[in-house]
């Protein structure tokens, strides 16, 4: 089962590197991450999210291969691949996997301009290593489904972030 996390950050720019740090922490298996999504408030207020899995690219590749594979069955391969495209294209504009994107929205337009928030889907994690790793970034927990002595141990390990700041 996976847990949401939302942590927030004072300036615009900690969330893309929380972000970058937890792609190589993947690639180390520390963490597994289902999911992640940016979300970017600029000092006029305007909400920006930057999603991490692009449904709409994935659905076109899948859909020209399906394409493909049907054009040359009826001998018409061009045809196919963009009938694949295009229709797996539009489904893939339609599909919401992962952290629901009105939740986002919702979320988004509350954190103060300046500032960004970090959503994080995550299946698997070493708890100890990611926050030792984390900690410097520091943050502030928004919202989160760990149980309450987790989102605990996460919020003391942000606060000591705060601490150490200078």
């Amino acid at each position: 089962m996976s847990d949401l996390i939302v942590v927030g950050f004072d300036n615009e720019l900690k969330a893309d590197e929380v972000l970058h740090r937890l792609g190589q922490m993947q690639k180390e298996h520390l963490v597994d991450l289902e999911d992640a999504v940016v979300v970017i408030k600029n000092n006029k207020g305007k909400v920006r999210i930057k999603q991490t899995y692009d449904l709409v690219s994935e659905g076109a590749v899948s859909g020209s291969f399906w394409g493909l594979l049907i054009g040359l069955i009826f001998m018409n391969p061009l045809l196919g691949v963009a009938a694949g495209m295009a229709s797996g294209a539009i489904s893939g504009a339609f599909t919401d996997v992962g952290i629901d994107d009105s939740f986002i929205k919702d979320l988004g337009k509350t954190i103060e301009p300046g500032t960004s928030a970090l959503f994080i889907l995550v299946e698997k994690v070493t708890p100890d290593k990611v926050l030792t790793e984390l900690r410097p970034f520091g943050g502030k927990v928004l919202r989160t489904s760990l149980s309450k002595a987790d989102e605990e141990s996460l919020r003391a390990a942000l606060e000591k972030a705060k601490g150490q700041e200078v």
